[in-house]
């Protein structure tokens, strides 16, 4: 049974389950998700968890996210990118140096207001189902953080190149969508490749045909993504066992904190928080 950690650059027009379909298949193993949904047209990091690592997509999915987006200035479609229907079209006079200075409004916590064309339910319905069907849903503004956004280049008259670093839920296709309005001439996105998710990075990522040919190979332990705690390794074979069944550990000195905890012969067992001199499991990564 494999387990462990694969970091896919997502190709384009594929969906993220349409990956985690495909590794099914090569890795034979029923149980894949994915951390980070990322749109067909966007391209890049897709972090896939594999049998038991698939426990740790809970911790993986909050993390923080890099792109790098194409805006394109004076189109505004319904899916707020350039696969959708355009709904007006503008005449463009923005500077590199106007762009640079509208981006500041877009810098920390804001609001965004979900786009129809998401996965996002209400009332149980998919706003994209709704929205294929000529239907708009009442949506509230949810706060997202932005970390970093700058302008690296522009590539056309209106056309520029962004890298946006932001929090979980942030749709990069509705930022660009709001600085076009933020700047009169409106906007949309033009192309999207994500450079890191869940600590993760392009240079840690593979191919769909690089799996195909190499297999489990590829998979990354499963507490590589828990490499930022310090380890724990259990000193006894009776610490072992009742770690195993899913009691608390004694461990005198241990300052509080979150800790990787491993078995007598290295096996990683579990995600723990130490406070007071006692270690308690918050997410054992052992048995089927």
């Amino acid at each position: 049974m494999p387990n462990g950690i694969i970091i896919i650059d997502k190709p384009a027009d594929w969906t993220s389950m349409d990956v985690c379909a495909k590794l099914r298949g090569i890795l034979r193993e029923k149980k894949i998700g994915h951390a980070g949904t990322l749109d067909p047209m966007a391209t890049g990091v897709l972090p896939v968890f594999v049998g038991r690592a698939t426990r740790a997509v809970e911790f993986a999915e909050k993390g923080k996210k890099e792109y790098v987006a194409g805006l394109r200035l004076g189109l505004v479609t319904d899916t707020q990118d350039v696969t959708g229907t355009a709904q007006e079209t503008r005449e463009v006079r923005v500077s590199k140096e106007e762009l640079a200075a509208v981006l500041s409004r877009f810098t920390g916590e804001i609001l965004q207001l979900p786009p129809m064309y998401s996965a996002i339910k209400i009332n149980g319905k998919k706003l994209c189902d709704v929205a294929r069907r000529g239907g708009e849903v009442e949506r509230k503004p949810r706060p997202v953080t932005i970390y970093e956004l700058e302008l690296l280049e522009q590539t056309g008259p209106a056309d520029f190149t962004l890298r946006c670093v932001c929090s979980k839920g942030t749709y990069i296709r509705t930022l660009c969508h709001d600085i076009g309005q933020a700047l009169g001439c409106g906007g949309c996105m033009s192309s999207l490749r994500r450079t890191m998710a869940a600590g993760f990075t392009l240079a840690q990522a593979v191919t769909l045909e690089e799996v195909q040919e190499r297999g489990e190979a590829l998979l990354l332990p499963t507490d590589r993504y828990f490499a930022a705690y310090p380890a724990y390794t259990v000193s006894s074979p009776r610490q072992e066992e009742r770690c195993r069944h899913g009691n608390p550990l004694t461990a005198k000195g241990l300052a509080d904190g979150t800790y990787r905890v491993y078995g007598l012969e290295g096996e990683f067992l579990c995600l723990s928080t130490a406070a007071g001199g006692t270690l308690t499991s918050i997410k054992n990564f052992f048995g089927a």
